[in-house]
């Protein structure tokens, strides 16, 4: 199977129908996204500068001592979110210390690497970009064959290289590396036809036409033995992420950072392998029972404790700030909130975002550090494989900076009064994507704080959207069967980087 065969284009199409007319369950007529419908201004005044920095500006995920404050609390697990009732937590268990080194890789305070690596990625259009609500991080560890030589030992170089072998397979795209010695791994990294020096990962996997790719170390063994599988557009299994969403904290020269304060702590493991073939039928079959029971809405497996699962081989988890801002794990429901965007859309590469998204292996450190090591200023802006700027082209075709066309200071920042995108600010997004993607210092402010009022309301089943009055262009009901009145349908296509 080549380049093509990703599960994930069987859903595409699907996504592109929705677009031009409305066909949802009865119960998805009314939007039962209530917190979009409230005014929050008075709540937000009453919030003083000073007060929300504050509070933004305390680590509610480690103590002063550097130690884990959820871990604390889940070793002695209280009963309400002990699902199983067993006496212990046997969900996630937070061990990222968010201490990188020079290369992105976090350590314990002893000097130990933790497996995570933290990655440098165009963040997704509208949601993900800090002038809308939130900033973010992502970071991504590998099982531990992957990490260790064929001997069984922890090797960082190992490591790293079979890190930008998943990186050419996910973004289907040859990836340069530091030179390696290709004898002693006994793999031809760089498709050159002899074992020698490599200074890239070339993407070149087509096994039905006799070309393959494969693995390094521990984790090479290991696909030749059938315990482990490498498939184009798909992660190993027991690959995980985790994805820290933070408020937006605003230093002296006015530059937004990430805030020592977590929103939400999320967290992936890819539990199961799922076959092209495998994951065309689960595509197929949303597409049958929508077809043949179109009120029947979709039953989620999974719990508090454990997390839930997405049918595709993954299983989601996330912890999220109490009424007192200390982190705790998510209901079920709130669990299910994160299936939505991991599920059934075409935007996605073996269910996540950020990966295929990582910055080139030709920028800074080939891509591999923290936002706080590095933030989004003076980075270019991506372009799509047709040669279109991506945020350009989203902001051409949907005229505002986010889903529900709301802010305004990215309108009166882009667009002219008819509508039109201003080229001077255009340019200057060409060569910095903060000053679209940051907000000012006073919205930064405003979504922090609107933010907080959800926190202390503890009212996440109702949406989690820092909306300080409600959106206009957010419909509460709809009707079954309209026309969306969108005539041009929009595809869309990773950046180049």
């Amino acid at each position: 199977m080549g380049r093509d065969h990703s599960a994930n284009s069987r859903i595409f199409p699907l996504f592109l129908f929705f677009q031009r007319g409305n066909s949802n369950p009865d119960y998805a007529l009314t939007n039962h996204w209530t917190n979009l419908f409230k005014d929050r201004s008075q709540l937000v005044a009453a919030i003083s500068d000073e007060t929300i920095l504050a509070y933004i500006r305390t680590n509610n995920y480690q103590n002063a001592a550097g130690q884990f404050i959820l871990t604390e609390t889940l070793q002695q697990v209280p009963a309400a979110w002990d699902y199983n009732n067993n006496g212990q937590w046997d969900g996630f268990m937070p061990d990222c210390y968010f201490n990188f080194d020079a290369e992105g890789f976090d350590r314990t305070p002893l000097g130990d690497d933790t497996g995570w690596r933290a990655f440098a990625y165009y963040p997704f259009l509208g949601t993900f970009w800090p002038t809308n609500g939130s900033t973010d991080d992502v970071l991504i560890r590998l099982p531990i064959a992957f990490r260790q030589n064929e001997s069984g030992k922890l090797d960082r170089l190992v490591y790293k290289i079979n890190l930008a072998i998943v990186e050419a397979l996910i973004k289907q795209q040859d990836v340069a590396i530091s030179p390696v010695a290709e004898p002693q791994y006994g793999v031809d990294l760089d498709k050159d036809g002899r074992l020698a020096t490599a200074n890239k990962i070339v993407y070149d996997w087509a096994p039905l036409q006799g070309r393959q790719m494969s693995y390094i170390g521990r984790a090479r063994l290991e696909v030749a033995a059938g315990k482990q599988y490498l498939a184009v557009g798909l992660f190993p299994v027991g690959t995980e992420f985790l994805h820290s969403v933070r408020y937006l904290d605003v230093d002296n020269a006015g530059q937004i950072k990430l805030a020592a304060r977590m929103k939400e702590l999320r967290y992936a493991r890819k539990t199961a392998w799922r076959t092209y073939s495998q994951l065309q039928d689960l595509a197929l079959h949303d597409i049958k029972e929508t077809h043949d029971f179109p009120d029947r809405l979709e039953l989620v497996i999974g719990n508090m404790e454990q997390g839930v699962s997405n049918r595709q081989g993954w299983i989601l988890q996330g912890f999220i700030e109490d009424a007192q801002g200390q982190l705790r794990p998510q209901t079920y429901e709130e669990h299910v909130f994160c299936v939505g965007c991991h599920t059934a859309i075409g935007a996605t590469t073996d269910s996540t975002f950020a990966f295929a998204r990582k910055l080139s292996s030709h920028s800074e450190r080939q891509g591999w550090y923290h936002w706080s090591q590095k933030n989004l200023k003076g980075l270019p802006e991506p372009r799509r494989s047709d040669g279109h700027y991506e945020y350009t082209f989203y902001l051409e075709n949907n005229g505002a900076g986010d889903e529900f066309r709301a802010n305004q200071e990215v309108i009166k920042r882009f667009f002219n009064n008819d509508g039109s995108l201003k080229p001077a600010m255009i340019t200057s997004l060409h060569d910095d994507v903060s000053v679209l993607l940051w907000p000012s210092s006073a919205r930064a402010l405003q979504l922090n704080k609107a933010y907080w009022v959800i926190v202390k309301e503890q009212s996440f089943k109702a949406g989690r959207d820092p909306t300080v009055t409600p959106p206009e262009y957010v419909h509460q009901t709809i009707e079954n069967e309209e026309s969306t009145a969108i005539k041009r349908l929009l595809t869309g296509s990773l950046p180049l980087n």
